[in-house]
């Protein structure tokens, strides 16, 4: 981990203007060629460009799916990996897994980007450049910024290096405790939500950017990692009447409701086009890892069938997070698209012809009725990929098959589509305030609070009993962890959340019968980074 290296480059201001990969809105910049601090933070535009430079942290498929993403829902055996990662489903990950390394590297670059921005912005502000409002709601970006790369660093790896300043360091620190970078975490957040506006405080042209209510909702989840739950709770209690539940709940992650009310704060992008992937790198590949194939080409991470007969009969949050057999997509835009049986590989295999020109259809792509397939696979021809050396289950990732132009794999002329990725929206936050709730005494209040979550599941009155995998939940912690995984379930926060609350590993040898190997709820330290700073040592069981 040579920060000293980062922070060298980045403090001079060199290179923050230079993006790690794409952009859109706020996001968009200037690209400078070598110019001077005096010349390139002359005016107010110039700490603006020099704080979106950190968001670009967030903008890598790696980051966000091969590290977050598979550590939310690989940890909890609700989806498995079919491609090359295949080490997840037996939590046997290499401490030289090239995301995790990628993780790290741009989690400290933005680490150290922030660090470097903080007093720049402290002297336009001095220098009258910035007015005290824009300065200030810029300084509580950055602090908000620095602590969710903390806070995921440290709820992914553990303790972790805590980097504060810029230049006096030398990038060869020890790990910090968990609870000591928490405890940044919190320091940090707290200044965020003091500086930043409400998200009403933004125009459009600013959407996407850091509020006080993503600050106090990290805020409050940094608290509960440090199990300060009373303190937590008010943190969380200060959301009431911000932020709301979407009433019908297919609609929270469909393409065209991107940062809506219930969204906190969510990854902005658009297509990259210039990438090593082609068309798709960036984002595209982050819905069509969890498509089928059949439809993708690529079909990378599926569901365990367990996670889709877990749901209670009647949540509707059920079609809404995993499809399998038999099922027709329900996301709106793809209905509105044509469905299923509007996907190129769809209608190339319906219409396949044999040697002699005459039709010969690919099984796969013929629906029950004989004319072409419109749900995910059928009950006796489940889509289960093409190799017969580990048959995927046939259940796939609903959440994130909801952009109508994400029609398949690169090349031939497909065009990618590209959705932003909600890391926290406010039923998290409710299922949250609930845990504290239970764990400060006020069982009652923490049903209160889940009824809302769960009444908007069942579509307006949720049953007195609360069921999960079959079986009746009547102890209110445990109604929060199957809370968490049923409303969480293919996004970016379930085994956090689990973890977060001590029982990860007991959870999943609950519902899988599946043990955690011990020390693995966390991920390794990257190897390079160990190779790099003599001082960091592994995480125990690697």
């Amino acid at each position: 981990m040579k920060i000293t290296k980062y922070i060298y480059i980045l403090s001079v201001g060199l290179v923050v203007f230079l993006p790690l990969s794409c952009k859109k809105g706020f996001l968009d910049q200037l690209d400078s060629s070598n110019p001077t601090e005096e010349v390139l933070f002359d005016k107010a535009s110039d700490g603006v460009a020099l704080v979106n430079a950190i968001y670009d942290t967030y903008q890598s498929s790696d980051l966000l799916k091969k590290s977050l993403w598979y550590y939310a829902n690989f940890q909890t055996h609700d989806f498995e990996n079919w491609g090359n990662d295949r080490f997840y489903n037996t939590y046997a990950i290499p401490s030289n897994f090239g995301a995790i390394q990628v993780f790290w590297q741009r989690a400290y670059i933005g680490i150290a980007r922030a660090n470097s921005a903080l007093p720049i912005i402290a002297k336009m502000k001095d220098n009258g450049i910035l007015t005290p409002e824009l300065a200030n709601r810029l300084t509580g970006e950055i602090y908000f910024l620095r602590g969710i790369t903390y806070y995921y660093l440290a709820a992914s790896f553990g303790g972790v290096p805590l980097e504060l300043t810029t230049g006096a360091n030398d990038g060869l620190r020890p790990r910090n405790s968990q609870d000591e970078v928490f405890a940044q975490v919190e320091t940090d957040l707290k200044a965020a939500a003091d500086l930043l506006p409400w998200k009403e405080g933004y125009d459009a042209a600013n959407l996407g950017r850091a509020t006080k209510g993503a600050a106090l909702g990290y805020l409050g989840a940094a608290q509960m990692w440090l199990k300060k739950y009373p303190e937590a709770l008010a943190t969380y209690n200060q959301l009431t009447g911000k932020y709301t539940l979407i009433s019908d709940f297919i609609k929270i992650h469909e393409y065209d409701n991107q940062n809506n009310p219930e969204s906190l704060f969510e990854v902005q992008f658009v297509v990259a086009g210039t990438q090593s992937w082609g068309g798709g790198n960036e984002v595209a590949w982050i819905g069509s890892f969890g498509m089928p194939e059949e439809v993708s080409n690529f079909g990378y991470d599926y569901a365990n069938k367990e996670l889709y007969t877990g749901y209670q009969e009647g949540d509707l949050r059920k079609v809404a997070t995993v499809i399998g057999p038999g099922d027709e997509n329900p996301s709106p835009g793809i209905i509105a698209n044509g469905g299923i049986k509007a996907y190129p590989l769809v209608i190339a295999g319906f219409n396949r012809k044999d040697k002699n020109g005459n039709p010969d259809p690919d099984p796969r792509y013929v629906g029950i009725d004989g004319k072409i397939i419109n749900t995910c696979g059928t009950v006796t021809k489940p889509w289960i990929g093409s190799d017969p050396s580990q048959l995927r289950t046939g259940y796939y990732n609903e959440k994130m098959w909801r952009d109508p132009s994400l029609t398949g794999n690169s090349g031939d002329g497909i065009i990618f589509g590209a959705q932003n990725q909600i890391l926290l929206r406010y039923a998290e936050v409710l299922i949250s305030k609930a845990e504290c709730q239970a764990r400060t005494g006020d069982a009652s209040g923490a049903l209160a609070t889940l009824k809302i979550v769960r009444d908007r599941a069942f579509g307006g009155s949720a049953p007195a009993v609360f069921m999960s995998e079959g079986k009746v939940v009547t102890d209110p912690l445990q109604m929060v962890y199957h809370e968490y995984r049923h409303e969480l379930s293919a996004e970016y926060s379930t085994f956090y959340d689990l973890r977060r609350a001590g029982v990860a590993t007991a959870f999943v040898k609950e519902v899988y019968g599946v043990t955690i190997p011990t020390g693995r709820e966390v991920y390794p330290i990257p190897q390079n980074e160990i190779g790099l700073n003599p001082n960091l040592t592994q995480n125990p069981g690697y």
